[in-house]
C-alpha cells in the first residue's frame, strides 16, 4: 500500500503518478471511438468515489474527536480506525488500479484535475509535435485539443474536416 496517511487525498492519489509521452498518437477518429467507453468508465468511476469519500469522511471524523489518542490501543475507537484505515487504503489501491487498467494503460492520461472534472487528454502530434486531444465529460466528441504545457483553459477547437487529420501523425516525429 502506498502510506497510510487517512488525510491524504484520493482524487490526487490517482492523478499524481508521473506520466511519459506515449509512442501512441491518437488520430481524431481513435479518440472519438473511445468517448462512450470513457463515459462508461467515469460512471463506474463514481461509485468509487462516492465509497473512497465516505470512508474518508469517517477518518476524519475520528482523527479530529480523538487527535493523536486514536492511534492508542487503549483508545475506545482505536479498533474502528484502523479497519476504516485499512478499508480506505485499499479502496484507494483499487481506485488506483482502476485507473490504470482503464485510462492509462490505453494511452491516456489524466491531466491536474482530470479525474475530479471528468478531463481525459489523448497524446498526438499536430503539425510536427506533442500535443493532447482534450474531451470533457459529457462533450459528445473530442473537439479540442492544446499544447502538452498548457491545459483546459488552454484548449483550442479542432477544425472538423479542416485540420482533423493532421493529428496522430508521427512521420514528422
Amino acid at each position: 500500500m502506498r502510506g497510510r496517511n487517512a488525510s491524504r487525498n484520493p482524487i490526487a492519489t490517482a492523478e499524481s503518478e508521473p506520466q511519459t509521452l506515449p509512442n501512441k498518437a491518437f488520430t481524431v477518429e481513435e479518440a472519438n471511438a473511445t468517448v462512450h467507453l470513457l463515459e462508461n468508465v467515469f460512471e463506474r468511476m463514481d461509485g468509487r468515489r462516492a465509497a473512497l469519500f465516505a470512508q474518508h469522511q469517517k477518518l476524519q471524523m475520528l482523527e479530529v474527536m480523538w487527535g493523536e489518542q486514536i492511534r492508542k490501543s487503549e483508545n475506545p475507537d482505536h479498533a474502528e480506525f484502523n479497519e476504516l484505515r485499512a478499508t480506505f487504503d485499499g479502496s484507494i489501491d483499487e481506485l488506483y488500479q482502476f485507473v490504470t487498467r482503464e485510462i492509462r494503460d490505453r494511452g491516456l492520461r489524466f491531466p491536474p484535475g482530470g479525474l475530479e472534472n471528468g478531463l481525459i487528454d489523448f497524446p498526438t502530434t499536430y503539425e510536427g509535435r506533442w500535443v493532447f486531444l482534450c474531451w470533457q465529460r459529457g462533450e459528445p466528441q473530442v473537439s479540442y485539443w492544446h499544447e502538452i504545457e498548457a491545459g483546459f483553459r488552454s484548449r483550442q477547437e479542432i477544425a472538423m474536416g479542416k485540420d482533423d487529420a493532421d493529428f496522430g501523425l508521427l512521420g514528422d516525429m
